[in-house]
């Protein structure tokens, strides 16, 4: 876990930034893939609650990829602010992190951390459907830092950084969608804006925004190297 591990082929990485693109903006597959958005939508909110001093009651998933996370405390004040807050920016922001982690050649910590933030997820989550969905995430990961050489180590954490990284956005779309349907009435964005008076569709402007920039900055990280494979092209 504290060594390093060489970077993937310049190929594997365009090809799961391909696939990590169409899990996004394929339908079929986004209803699928969502769930893992919204594992770490719900984490976030559980660990900023415990962050800032709240009391975390449990965590639900479900299979229509919605979630909800109770914690006790003020119902007002920085901590729910916070709280609330933490749901849209933690995707992408964790992407960033898994970025920065894969672009310093530690593939094994990052599998590994992904593991442990799972597994602390866990212990928190009171449906069978959620458990469900934690447990076989978990069970992937597992599976291909046992059993996946090197090559498809590499390649699954590069698929599972740039997917969190390219899905930041399209939940906040789907967010501000609902809202102008008037089908979201107690969305973050709305909560924060009871909260804070600021409103709601500031904080989704900020969502947005700090999707995109992670989505720029966690690309910049993990695009290969254009001497690695400009020499190729030239060569055939």
């Amino acid at each position: 876990m504290t060594g390093t591990q060489p970077d993937p082929p310049w190929w594997l990485v365009v090809l799961v930034g391909l696939v990590a693109l169409g899990a996004v903006v394929h339908g079929p597959t986004w209803r699928v893939a969502r769930n893992v958005v919204t594992i770490a939508h719900e984490g976030g909110h559980a660990l900023t609650a415990l962050l800032t001093g709240r009391r975390l009651d449990g965590i639900k998933l479900h299979s229509d990829t919605s979630g909800v996370t109770v914690s006790r405390g003020k119902p007002h004040g920085p901590g729910m602010v916070f709280t609330a807050l933490a749901g849209y920016l933690t995707p992408p922001m964790l992407g960033l992190v898994f970025a920065a982690l894969l672009s310093w050649g530690r593939i094994t910590l990052m599998l590994w951390a992904s593991l442990a933030l799972l597994a602390g997820m866990l212990v928190m989550i009171r449906n069978a459907y959620g458990v469900l969905s934690v447990m076989v995430t978990g069970a992937v990961i597992l599976g291909v830092s046992w059993l996946g050489n090197a090559q498809v180590q590499a390649g699954f954490a590069y698929l599972a950084a740039l997917f969190l990284l390219f899905a930041g956005t399209r939940p906040v779309i789907e967010l501000q969608r609902m809202r102008a349907r008037q089908m979201a009435p107690s969305s973050d964005a709305d909560q924060l804006a009871h909260l804070t008076g600021v409103p709601g569709l500031a904080w989704v402007g900020l969502f947005a925004f700090v999707a995109l920039m992670a989505l720029m900055a966690g690309g910049k990280l993990l695009a290969p190297d254009s001497s690695s494979f400009l020499p190729a092209f030239l060569s055939g």
